[in-house]
């Protein structure tokens, strides 16, 4: 795997193992769900068309909800992301366990 490249160039290694990958996919999921939910509540208040839009603002608006959305995925404590984790963890090998290893029932 390739290392990640963070704010400010800084790279970051990837989580080492299944579990922690999985756990970081979920919750970026969960940003991902959350964005969409804070367009569909944008997108229900009507616009009244008293204040006219600046060039960018819908640009400005939707990387706004992005931030905001992952910022509140990163924060929930007992979450969706979780849960899709836990979900999805069952599938993997418990942890501790190389990949290599064979998991007997």
């Amino acid at each position: 795997m390739s290392a990640v490249r963070g704010p400010a160039g800084l790279t970051a290694a990837p989580p080492p193992d299944a579990h922690a990958r999985l756990r970081r996919m979920a919750h970026e999921l969960e940003g991902v769900f959350l964005n969409q939910l804070f367009k569909a509540m944008r997108a229900s208040v009507p616009q009244n068309g008293l204040i006219e839009a600046a060039p960018g603002q819908e640009l400005f608006t939707s990387l706004l909800d992005e931030r905001l959305a992952s910022q509140a995925a990163e924060r929930m404590k007992g979450d969706l992301g979780e849960a899709l984790y836990r979900q999805l963890a069952r599938r993997l090998p418990p942890e501790g366990t190389s990949p290599t290893q064979e998991v007997r029932p």
